[in-house]
């Protein structure tokens, strides 16, 4: 009897863990019109904004992106504390007071920072893959395998539908824009 309720109870602890997880397709769902907008704001596909987001962040699952509401792993110039399970943790990491705050941290970065500030005049928005490798060369990850990665999720999720413009969607076949399902998420 005492096996069966202890079995039961980690059972369901671990199916309450794992449904407050964000998923992938649960994190494309939640932030894609954010990265829509940025995209039109600032010429950084919506592909490259999500698909470094879900990178870096683990889908929104880390430490840090939980704790400091920080997607990007963006260091800060000072310390930062927060709690995790009554044990204090201090971080170099920056901490932002929303999600979308980070986002917004991450156009401003790539638009203004020296060495990327002119990747929306120079790459197509449709080259993704151009702007994750000028994006590491840059400095912004110093991994060797970041940008095939990146890359991966961006391929996998086929986020670069997302840089589809309003002009594009009007050309795509009837079906493909009655079916949302069919321009992400598949």
């Amino acid at each position: 009897m005492k096996k069966t309720l202890l079995i039961t109870t980690l059972l369901i602890s671990s199916i309450t863990a794992f449904a407050q997880k964000n998923t992938s397709k649960s994190y494309i769902e939640q932030f894609k019109d954010n990265a829509i907008q940025i995209m039109h704001e600032t010429g950084i596909p919506a592909s490259i904004i999500l698909g470094i987001a879900m990178h870096e962040s683990g889908n929104g699952n880390s430490n840090v992106a939980k704790s400091l509401n920080n997607q990007f792993g963006f260091k800060g110039g000072s310390t930062t504390v927060y709690y995790k399970n009554n044990k204090r943790i201090t971080s170099a990491y920056k901490k932002y007071d929303s999600i979308l705050e980070s986002f917004d941290d991450f156009a401003r970065i790539i638009t203004h920072r020296q060495q990327l500030g002119r990747l929306s005049d120079q790459l197509s928005l449709y080259d993704y893959e151009k702007w994750v490798k000028s994006i590491q060369r840059s400095g912004y990850a110093s991994s060797k395998k970041w940008a095939s990665q990146v890359i991966a999720i961006i391929r996998k999720y086929q986020l670069n539908e997302l840089d589809q413009t309003p002009e594009d969607e009007a050309q795509l076949p009837q079906t493909a824009q009655n079916d949302p399902s069919s321009i992400y998420l598949k």
